[in-house]
């Protein structure tokens, strides 16, 4: 029987010559991640197993993303049960404040995930890591804590939905818009526990940046995971961060596909998703004229320097519209640096905007940028859903750091290309 890209992932690191799927399997694991607010959970149910270490303690990452800097007692309680436990068991990829970032976008960047890898994360936007062609997924406190203990995780292993990309995006429009139009087309159930396999001669028209955001919303879809082949592209940033030799997998010719989408890339304009799910998306062509409160740009989907640098370009000279709060996230210190090096930040300041330290602060709702009742802003995060960024009565809208960059301008859902 032949397999997808995923299912060899599975099959390889399993330890067996097939898998099909729906086939229950235990897989060795390359990278066990957990932050400030899963891994205390699994570090409680860890201690119960009487095992004294980590299988391995360069395989395992502990980063506090979420709520740090600290911003209660609660929190800081939190992130001194991780930093303990990290220090402990000497667990070389623990990621202090002022080494630390947010971490999605932190482990590719120190070099933590190679193609072919796989790698479960106590946060559901692990799928990010399908941009380098490893099979990455989101999983339970508890499951983190027997991963920890033992180097194997369990899976059920799923079938495939094909996307395949032609065509060239347009100005203004990137990975973020991508991935809420298929979002809106197969619905926030449409991929439910099944992989998202992306392909086609479109690909090599995506930055490694705009498959890092696609991936990351695949679980916005439902699905189990998200992943790209492994092109030229994925060699070079591997080259630039990760010192292994890459594990190169390809779908059999005749995999089996549930279902396989035709995406032209050139056809796709900026979109918008609606409250109170990454669904509801209308191109920005059919947005009315909704006021905003706030902006945010960054978290895990879009907080990466490229991000940056298109915000920093529609904010260049311009100020923002004074009722609107304009909050911009470097995911990373090392862009963070990078954006102050290339006087991003600077621009950022000038337009009105404040620029903080990494965190995933508003993304959850949790610090840094909670909305009041009836308010309403626009955010490069990944989910939109009731009380996603604070009150219940207010609502996000979710777009790319274009759309957004051009909403602080005017203080309403703005097409970048009018501004």
């Amino acid at each position: 029987m032949s397999m997808t890209m995923s299912q060899k992932i599975l099959a390889s690191c399993a330890k067996v010559e097939k898998v099909e799927a729906g086939q229950l399997i235990m897989a060795d694991l390359d990278l066990v991640l957990g932050n400030d607010i899963t891994a205390p959970v699994a570090i409680k149910e860890f201690a119960k197993f009487g095992v004294k270490d980590v299988f391995d303690n360069k395989k395992v990452a502990l980063v506090p993303d979420h709520f740090t800097p600290n911003k209660d007692i609660k929190a800081a309680q939190q992130c001194k049960i991780l930093r303990e436990f990290a220090h402990e068991k000497e667990i070389e990829n623990y990621f202090e404040i002022g080494q630390m970032g947010i971490e999605h976008a932190l482990l590719p960047e120190q070099g933590l995930v190679n193609a072919g890898d796989l790698i479960i994360g106590a946060d559901s936007h692990t799928c990010t890591y399908g941009a380098l062609g490893a099979f990455s997924t989101g999983v339970g406190s508890t499951d983190m804590a027997a991963a920890m203990a033992s180097g194997k995780g369990w899976f059920k292993v799923p079938s495939a939905l094909k996307f395949n990309l032609t065509g060239k995006l347009s100005k203004w429009v990137s990975g973020k818009d991508v991935i809420l139009h298929i979002i809106g087309m197969i619905g926030v159930d449409g991929a439910l526990y099944k992989s998202m396999e992306f392909c086609g001669e479109g690909v090599k028209n995506l930055s490694i940046d705009d498959r890092f955001t696609i991936c990351n919303m695949a679980i916005e879809a439902g699905a189990k995971n998200g992943i790209f082949g492994v092109d030229e592209i994925t060699l070079e940033y591997l080259k630039e961060h990760h010192k292994g030799t890459p594990k190169i997998f390809e779908a059999d010719s005749d995999a089996v596909y549930e279902k396989v989408y035709e995406i032209d890339l050139s056809k796709i304009r900026p979109t918008v998703a609606y409250p109170h799910l990454p669904e509801n998306t209308k191109t920005i062509d059919e947005v009315e004229k909704i006021e905003i409160d706030q902006v945010v740009i960054g978290s895990c989907t879009n907080g990466r320097i490229s991000d940056l640098r298109v915000a920093a370009k529609i904010l260049k000279n311009k100020k923002v519209n004074p009722k609107v709060r304009t909050i911009i996230f470097p995911a990373t210190q090392k862009i963070y640096l990078q954006a102050l090096k290339e006087g991003l930040l600077e621009i950022f300041v000038e337009a009105g905007a404040v620029v903080s330290t990494p965190t995933c602060g508003p993304c959850l709702g949790g610090h840094m940028g909670i909305l009041a009742d009836k308010e309403r802003a626009v955010a490069t995060t990944n989910r939109n859903f009731v009380g996603r960024m604070g009150h219940p009565g207010s609502e996000v809208y979710l777009a790319s750091p274009a759309v957004a960059a051009a909403s602080a301008l005017t203080g309403y859902i703005t097409n970048p290309e009018t501004v």
